[in-house]
């Protein structure tokens, strides 16, 4: 019979930096713009949203569509999500009204299509693809979050290169970087990037950096001739104030929820410190031994990549499981490991047994535990006492609640979710 650990509620301060009004900070971005210059009334422009649940997104997304609107030109939003969605119109347009964007809330067409056209080609081999409704329109502009990547590391990761080259390319332009990328690495989406910039009309790109609390901490429009050294910067500006987890080594790191609204790979490795792929894998910091992901969030649409970093899972999260989506998303990522399903168990007890069962000659009580929500929400997680001295001395960290034995419901599943 296993002596349950005791764990208690800590709260981290993370770094704060929330704007104090959104919409005036999109206005403010966007109000130096000189528009006239590269636009004639009547225009179109395509506005690429990706799949990412960034915060206060619609109201981003809208102030910039009322911002063209008012310049005389005629946007329209294309899903620029690379395979995520599945990869079909359907799914693409599931994803952007989960994330409360829909033609009703934002007052102009939403252009669905898979269809991709060639605008270029980096090298024999190496297409440059572009969504067709996209390449179609007279200008571009990008809205997303710039933020570490979880695969690799460079002078822009996560943002609006990304979704310039990657993700207005669809699933076969997706496909076709990440498997060039084994070769060349990921710095192809500057290149291409840079030739879009060159022979599109990419009027700007709307970044957003968001703080340690899931909060907008900065917005900036980004002109074509600053792209790659602007983004940069909020790169390393995102790295700086992004959330950790205040403890290493971990023998056990329990996740509520992984979800595609939540990562690119369900859990942001920089968080969980691994990472299994084929362009390079890595185990640092917290070093948590065993990962056991509890569930799938509401909003990834059953889409589980990712889920082949955890060690263990439960049979609802495998039940929740859209598994087109799911090895669409990573085999287009040449990531087939992280749609690996792992060992998994009915109950949320069975699955720590397992854990606890691998983590070496250490009893329970003494394990060294740490229950997060999601790799987004860490301000709030439950500890194990071992952890307690840390705790203490960490001026970062502070006890919010009392230490309990772990206890589960009816069902053999944990009683709640992290505060």
């Amino acid at each position: 019979m296993i002596n349950w650990p005791e764990m208690a509620l800590v709260q981290q301060k993370l770094h704060g930096l929330k704007v104090g009004d959104v919409r005036a900070a999109t206005h403010e971005a966007l109000h130096n713009l000189k528009l006239e210059t590269s636009t004639t009334h009547g225009e179109s422009v395509a506005v690429a949203v990706g799949s990412r649940g960034i915060t206060q997104l619609p109201l981003i997304v809208c102030e910039c569509l009322d911002f063209l609107k008012k310049h005389g030109l005629k946007p329209f939003i294309v899903p620029a999500m690379g395979s995520h969605g599945g990869n079909t119109i359907e799914g693409e347009t599931s994803v952007l009204a989960g994330l409360g964007i829909d033609e009703s809330s934002m007052k102009v067409p939403i252009k669905a299509t898979t269809d991709v056209v060639k605008v270029g080609e980096l090298e024999p081999g190496i297409p440059i693809l572009m969504d067709s409704c996209a390449a179609r329109a007279d200008h571009i502009v990008v809205i997303n979050r710039v933020k570490p990547h979880t695969k690799f590391h460079g002078i822009t990761e996560s943002g609006l290169t990304k979704m310039l080259t990657l993700g207005l390319s669809k699933g076969k332009g997706a496909g076709i970087y990440h498997r060039a990328a084994i070769k060349h690495t990921f710095s192809i989406l500057q290149s291409a990037a840079r030739y879009l910039l060159k022979r599109h009309s990419v009027l700007f790109g709307l970044a957003i950096v968001e703080d340690g609390y899931k909060d907008t901490a900065r917005i900036c429009a980004v002109e074509p001739k600053d792209w790659i050294q602007t983004e940069h910067s909020l790169l390393e500006e995102a790295r700086r104030i992004m959330p950790r987890i205040p403890f290493d080594p971990i023998d056990i790191l329990i996740i509520d929820e992984i979800g595609k609204d939540i990562s690119g790979i369900g859990m942001d490795s920089n968080v969980t410190g691994r990472h299994r792929d084929i362009v390079g894998d890595f185990f640092e910091a917290p070093h948590a031994k065993r990962i056991f992901v509890r569930g799938l969030s509401s909003k990834t649409s059953g889409n589980g990549n990712g889920i082949g970093l955890a060690d263990v899972t439960t049979q609802r999260l495998v039940d929740n499981l859209d598994l087109k989506k799911t090895y669409t998303n990573a085999i287009t990522a040449i990531s087939p490991e992280k749609a690996a399903i792992p060992i998994h168990f009915q109950t949320d007890r069975e699955c720590l047994e397992a854990c606890f069962d691998t983590i070496g000659m250490i009893d329970p009580e003494q394990a060294r535990i740490v229950h997060i929500k999601n790799t987004l929400s860490l301000a709030g997680m439950s500890v194990s006492r071992p952890l307690g001295a840390e705790v203490v001395s960490n001026p970062n960290v502070s006890l919010s609640g009392s230490w309990e034995t772990m206890t589960f419901d009816e069902q053999g599943n944990l009683d709640g979710l992290i505060a």
